[in-house]
């Protein structure tokens, strides 16, 4: 039923549904560009209405009562954000350790501009030796979904700029706030 009702908000809204979502249980999914917290509900929308349950990672200090509950209902992880505690490592971990791990990264990290992109999807993804699959919202098209799944490989700076490619004409809901040049 969630299905059905988010499939029909999102059509209702205008909103087409593009590309393929990989097959498996286990990957990274970019969210770019990451310019609105629009950004976070269509993507909700998405993933119910294809029924996957792709998590999300949020600042362990959200997950006080009542807030807590809300957020791991809508597939929050909490974890902690500091060089310490290595963020990629406690990723590879639950890819290690969960039968079934699909989370959304966005590497923007901030709705605001950034000079460069963080890569931590990209060694979460090389570490645990999964797919990245390229998603997106156009808000200029109103279309959402996968531009293509990659694999990483040992040459970053060159999967970097096909990445960067692939989403140089995407347009964010702040166009002013994103710059793909800043995936590279």
């Amino acid at each position: 039923m969630l299905a059905y009702i988010s499939g029909l908000v999102l059509k209702l809204f205008g909103w087409k549904v593009k590309g393929d979502f990989p097959e498996g249980n286990k990957f990274v999914v970019l969210a770019a560009p990451h310019t609105s917290m629009w950004d976070f509900v269509w993507g909700k929308f998405y993933y119910w209405s294809i029924r996957k349950p792709v998590k999300f990672m949020i600042k362990e200090k959200y997950f006080t009562f009542p807030l807590g509950i809300l957020l791991k209902s809508l597939g929050a992880i909490p974890v902690v954000m500091s060089r310490k505690t290595g963020l990629v490592k406690q990723m590879v971990s639950k890819y290690k350790n969960d039968e079934v791990f699909m989370l959304t990264i966005t590497p923007e990290a901030t709705r605001s501009k950034v000079k460069r992109w963080k890569r931590g999807f990209y060694h979460i993804a090389k570490e645990s030796q999964v797919p990245v699959a390229l998603g997106y919202l156009d808000f200029e098209k109103k279309e959402l979904g996968i531009l293509e799944t990659i694999t990483p490989t040992d040459d970053e700076l060159k999967d970097m700029e096909y990445i960067r490619q692939k989403y140089e004409n995407v347009k964010a809901k702040y166009p002013e706030n994103y710059n793909a040049e800043s995936i590279v």
